[in-house]
């Protein structure tokens, strides 16, 4: 394979990810606003129930705004529908109440719009700065050669020790410039915008293993005790080998820390007081800015609470599940014992007598659920003849034009419509937009039907069904709306045709 070859796989993979498929769709914008809305910069979950209603309430808001790339469906059918496409998680918190999360793909979505709105600042001295030390502090704690280290630590003693004296002999204090400021705030907006969507990615992971383990035990193709040993080597190789897992440990350790909690609050209200900070910051920045702390404590919790439902999933089945195979392999021996000792009764000394060690498993074919009835083989009575037949009985195409729906052309023509690049908005114009076969009133009914089949939403509205008849003659009716969804919701369009 190429050079271009592989990078086209490496962009195409990336292109399937949740998050693009999110960012990459006309109905995009509208999106990211509700979550935002809803969801607010902390992730914080949200009832099923209150959702469904800030969904409907925030796209009826949007709709009155004249916005026309308005997602349609009830708040429940588009929940599910971002389920589906992995920007929502359902789960159950403490209390034991469904509730709905924004999962990480979503909140890297969040986060990568709210970067694009702020001003973005050019090349700077401050971020220069930023680079250089941090590229020396790294340095100084990773370099191999001993000499190198104290080199570098006997230079930064010596600039931190100018300084000191520096300001202790009086000298004058330079400010720092607005640019400076305005830079260093993006910077550390950045940082703090990006750990919500991190401790989100440790959570599912802990989620995934915990229905892994519940699926393990159901299967019952391993041991308990090994599924057991498979859930703390994998909990542990989470912690110590990916990413996530060794920085969900540092923010740990950070808080475990109460001096390092308590410097860094420090710091923050130091920089939030400083005098260019109001005009650099609005009032939402400044709060969240001031929740820092907070936001990695939840995170924490709710990482901690992921792992906890492992645990207790693990030691629900340890205390039920094999307690209750205990028992039964209990009184099976007892059993055993019991019939052994009245053989015992009864048999000479040197008798012998073949037994296994378990009862043998009965394997049974099939149960029969009914019995032979005689009346369900006699025919039934032959109908009398009431009047004598039609001259000209009716052709098979008129016996067709009086009959049913036509399903299967129906379900042919509404998959066609569900797939297609430029789809009709509602069923009433799909059935417009058939021939005239297929506009009888009955064929009403065949949509109807395979629309419940899709589970394809009902508005409050009508819309008019314009019917012909066999004969020709024509009749208009007024059904339920029924909307089609938007092919851009369930896979990603080629190219933004704006």
């Amino acid at each position: 394979m190429s050079e271009v070859a592989g990078e086209l796989a490496r962009v195409r993979s990336a292109f399937e990810q949740p998050t693009l498929t999110l960012l990459h769709q006309r109905q995009a914008p509208v999106l990211i606003t509700v979550f935002r809305a809803a969801f607010g910069r902390d992730n914080r979950p949200v009832p099923t129930g209150r959702l469904h209603t800030q969904v409907e309430d925030h796209l009826a808001e949007l709709r009155l705004v004249g916005e026309k790339d308005v997602p349609q469906g009830s708040g429940r059918d588009l929940c599910g529908r971002w389920m589906r496409g992995q920007w929502l998680v359902r789960s159950l918190d403490d209390a034991g109440h469904e509730v709905y999360t924004l999962t990480s793909h979503a909140q890297q979505a969040l986060e990568l719009v709210k970067t694009l709105s702020r001003d973005r600042a050019t090349l700077s001295e401050h971020r220069i700065g930023t680079l250089l030390s941090t590229v020396r502090r790294f340095n100084s704690e990773a370099n191999p050669d001993r000499t190198t280290r104290v080199a570098i630590l006997n230079a930064e003693l010596a600039r931190l020790r100018h300084e000191r004296d520096r300001l202790v002999d009086g000298e004058e204090m330079e400010p720092a410039s607005v640019d400076y400021m305005a830079e260093g705030f993006t910077e550390l907006q950045l940082l703090v915008s990006a750990l919500p969507s991190d401790f989100a990615r440790v959570e599912e992971r802990f989620a995934e293993i915990r229905a892994e383990i519940l699926a393990s035990f159901r299967a019952e193709d391993r041991p308990a005790g090994e599924v057991i040993d498979d859930y703390l080597a994998r909990a542990d190789a989470l912690m110590t080998a990916t990413p996530e897992g060794r920085a969900f440990e540092g923010a740990f350790a950070l808080l475990r820390d109460e001096a390092l909690v308590g410097q860094l609050r420090e710091d923050l209200t130091a920089l939030l007081e400083h005098p260019l900070a109001d005009t650099i910051l609005g009032d939402a920045e400044r709060a969240e800015l001031r929740g820092t702390v907070r936001l990695i404590r939840d995170g924490l919790d709710r990482v901690l609470s992921q792992r906890s439902r492992v645990t207790s999933t693990l030691k629900d089945y340890i205390l039920a599940h094999d307690a209750a195979r205990d028992r039964e392999l209990e009184q099976t021996l007892r059993q055993v014992e019991s019939e052994l000792m009245t053989w015992l009764g009864t048999a000479g000394p040197r008798a012998v007598v073949e037994l296994p060690l378990l009862p043998a498993r009965a394997h049974v074919e099939h149960l029969r659920e009914r019995f032979y009835d005689p009346a369900d083989h006699i025919g039934p009575e032959r109908l009398a003849a009431t009047a004598p037949p039609e001259a000209n009985p009716p052709s098979y195409a008129e016996l067709m034009a009086q009959g049913g729906p036509s399903v299967p052309a129906l379900r042919e023509r509404l998959a066609a419509a569900l797939t297609s690049l430029q789809p009709v908005a509602t069923l009433g114009e799909l059935f417009d937009s058939l021939e005239p076969e297929l506009r009888r009133p009955v064929e009403i009914f065949g949509l109807l039907h395979l629309a419940g089949d899709h589970e394809l939403p009902v508005d409050g509205e009508r819309e008019l069904y314009r019917t012909v008849r066999p004969d020709g003659t024509q009749r208009t009716f007024a059904v339920p709306r029924v909307a089609l969804p938007d092919p851009d919701l369930d896979r990603p369009r080629p190219e933004d045709p704006r």
